[in-house]
């Protein structure tokens, strides 16, 4: 049994205020595409055309501008999309949310703005959504990376390029497809698609992990508590990421602790007995064996009463 303690670090100084600017569809889309994007013009750039261009459906494409001091702010108004806009940097869990406040579709998509979306990528998600009877899930395309990466729910390493700049559009176009993977279980991972009550019920992600470390795993638990079992990385779903890493840029807020003290038990706990991130997915995920997780919940258990006193500790 676990139990819970929510120690919020919420920010100390008042955040930039969010302004909304919400365009008519000119048809009703099937998906509603949250992108948060901080002063990074050409990656956003290439996601919004790679959608336009690469997707079997019409979809509502809604950015939250953070800052756009570089040109986003003025291209986002040029395309008439939806936007959200923030003239500072208010993190990924009000650049997500912020935007999903617009959102007309009945289905969500989280997205980075540093992905090229592969052709039929929708289609694949909306033929895994069409099986199911349920809205209770979340389903997530899986990602190429140039480099190595820990996680076995990605596929990598496959250089297409490091950079907006290098990248090498027709050889990826060309060999996306033949890449050898298998649906795996978890999601975790954006583009993640949800249903937008599920999505709503939730409360989008949590603002407490501003500007937004641990706030994905974050989501995933509140998902599980929501009901959701049927957590999936759809193979034939494929996006190129290039990893930009603009979250180098503004300091981060302490997500693994923040994420030990709210519900307990560390990220990779979550990973490994919940979600079973990685492995092959067969059917939706079972309740946790805890039996084969004991070590582990004692020593997230150690951890967090070690944090609490340190937290404790006078200044």
């Amino acid at each position: 049994m676990i139990d819970f303690i929510c120690l919020p670090n919420l920010p100390t100084q008042m955040m930039s205020a969010i302004e909304f600017h919400p365009t008519e569809p000119k048809e009703k889309p099937v998906f509603s595409i949250l992108i948060p994007s901080w002063n990074n013009l050409p990656y956003l750039k290439c996601c919004v055309e790679s959608i336009r261009k690469n997707s079997r459906y019409k979809h509502e494409i809604i950015v939250h501008v953070n800052e756009g001091k570089d040109g986003t702010l003025e291209w986002v108004r040029a395309q008439q999309l939806s936007y959200t806009h923030s003239s500072e940097n208010v993190g990924v869990c009000y650049g997500f949310n912020a935007p999903g406040s617009l959102a007309t579709s009945e289905y969500i998509v989280l997205s980075d703005d540093d992905f090229y979306y592969a052709p039929d990528w929708d289609f694949y998600l909306m033929e895994e959504v069409n099986k199911l009877k349920t809205i209770y899930f979340c389903i997530s395309g899986t990602l190429i990376e140039h480099s190595k990466t820990l996680y076995s729910s990605m596929i990598a390493p496959f250089d297409f390029g490091k950079t907006i700049q290098e990248f090498n559009e027709d050889e990826f176009l060309k060999k996306y497809e033949q890449i050898p993977f298998e649906d795996w279980n978890g999601s975790n991972w954006y583009p993640l698609l949800l249903h937008k009550n599920i999505w709503n019920s939730i409360g989008g992600l949590s603002i407490e992990l501003t500007p937004g470390i641990s706030s994905d795993p974050d989501m995933m638990i509140k998902l599980w508590h929501c009901g959701v079992r049927y957590f999936k990385g759809v193979s034939k779903s494929r996006i190129y990421h290039f990893v930009s890493r603009t979250v180098k840029r503004v300091k981060g807020n302490n997500g693994n602790n923040q994420f030990l003290l709210k519900w307990g038990l560390a990220k990779s706990t979550l990973f490994d007995a919940y979600l079973r991130l990685g492995e092959k997915f067969i059917d939706p995920t079972p309740p946790p064996d805890w039996s084969k997780f004991r070590s582990k919940l004692i020593r997230d258990k150690i951890k967090r009463i070690f944090s609490v006193w340190r937290r404790n500790l006078p200044t």
